[in-house]
């Protein structure tokens, strides 16, 4: 059966039940117990015509996961994404990725230039970038960084009874293991994470997000928090936004100085127990681990499919209907409903819902309808 129509049987059954609840207000909701639809690398703007040419002569099998792309993210938030992905690269000093390796293979190989990949003088800034592969996928459909927060905010304040939006931060700090050399990337230290901080602070007033901060209250650490039902509900959270770090590597980075994440804006991909634990990713979890993570108060995010498995291309439902039946508040996709794969593959709610009381933690009395107006 394909896709789309397994997605409507799907939508008429949960459409029934959440139509059969009474309307609770959203101030009885938390935003633990919603659910929203994100998009994995939101900022992927895909390849030029002569990088294409390249890619597909030189990596052939490589390219094919990474040969993807997404809408602007304004668009995205139109089309009802309220989770983005953003992959970040510290430029200290600006010009670090100014002359990515790419440009010079399509030169050696007598392919005209591709159009810039930003305005002229954006990359020989200091600030941070965004990009997939520094010297091989460097196409935004934002840049830089600041850039990207300046039209994530400009929707919110467009749309001011949105429910919040999730921004997850990847961290890009790795050097390629390739043949041909590429730049080796600036690494995230703590005072790395104060600039990006600060980048943030630059484009969001406080009043505008949420913070750690906001959660724990009076408990000694997030963890206690969020176990004692310390989210902010829809209706305190609505035209705010969340920062989330992506990996759980810098975890312990982010946190050096700042203890259960006191005075940071952004939440880590926390060890589950620890201090600062109160959103946790279970990207390839099944659905009782990702429900036992909810149970004890936390942000899930799970990914319904990976380019490099090819659901998408194969119109392969199995991986997004377990995730969609858990409790995952944050549930990725590189095929929203806006964005089906060309063999007809999306991940969405029911009826275009934007935003949905979470199937396993809601309130009994939750209408998805009253959570977004």
């Amino acid at each position: 059966m394909m896709m789309l129509n397994r997605f409507h049987v799907l939508a008429m059954a949960t459409g029934a039940i959440f139509a059969a609840m009474p309307v609770a207000g959203a101030d009885a909701v938390r935003i633990n117990q919603i659910q929203v639809i994100g998009t994995h690398n939101s900022y992927h703007a895909g390849f030029a015509s002569s990088a294409r040419k390249v890619m597909m002569k030189e990596a052939a099998q490589r390219f094919a996961a990474i040969d993807y792309s997404h809408p602007s993210l304004t668009r995205q938030l139109d089309d009802g994404v309220r989770q983005v992905e953003i992959d970040v690269y510290s430029d200290a000093k600006g010009g670090l990725y100014l002359d990515p390796v790419i440009d010079h293979m399509i030169a050696v190989n007598g392919l005209p230039a591709d159009p810039p990949t930003a305005a002229p003088g954006v990359w020989e800034k200091p600030g941070f970038k965004v990009m997939h592969i520094q010297g091989f996928d460097q196409r935004s459909t934002c840049q830089p960084f600041v850039a990207c927060l300046e039209e994530l905010r400009a929707w919110s304040k467009a749309h001011p009874r949105h429910s919040p939006l999730f921004v997850l931060l990847e961290t890009k700090e790795e050097p390629l293991k390739v043949k041909i050399p590429t730049v080796t990337p600036e690494r995230f230290t703590p005072a790395v994470f104060d600039a990006l901080d600060g980048e943030i602070g630059s484009v969001f007033p406080r009043d505008e997000t949420i913070v750690p901060d906001d959660v724990r209250g009076p408990h000694d650490t997030l963890d206690a928090a969020v176990r004692d039902g310390g989210w902010p509900t829809i209706d305190a959270a609505r035209g705010k936004v969340v920062f989330l770090l992506d990996q759980r590597k810098v975890e312990s980075v982010y946190t050096d100085g700042h203890p259960s994440l006191r005075g940071r804006v952004a939440f880590t991909n926390a060890t589950p127990g620890e201090a600062d634990a109160a959103f946790t990713e279970c990207n390839e979890c099944d659905k009782a681990k990702i429900d036992d993570l909810v149970t004890r108060g936390y942000l899930v995010r799970a990914r319904t499919d990976d380019p490099a498995q090819g659901q998408g291309l194969r119109n392969d439902g199995s991986r997004s209907d377990v995730v969609l039946a858990s409790g995952a508040q944050l549930i990725s996709t590189d095929y929203p409903a806006g964005e089906p794969s060309a063999a007809g593959y999306a991940v969405g709610f029911p009826n275009g819902a934007h935003v949905r009381c979470n199937v396993f933690n809601a309130p009994k009395s939750c209408r998805s309808g009253s959570l977004e107006h």
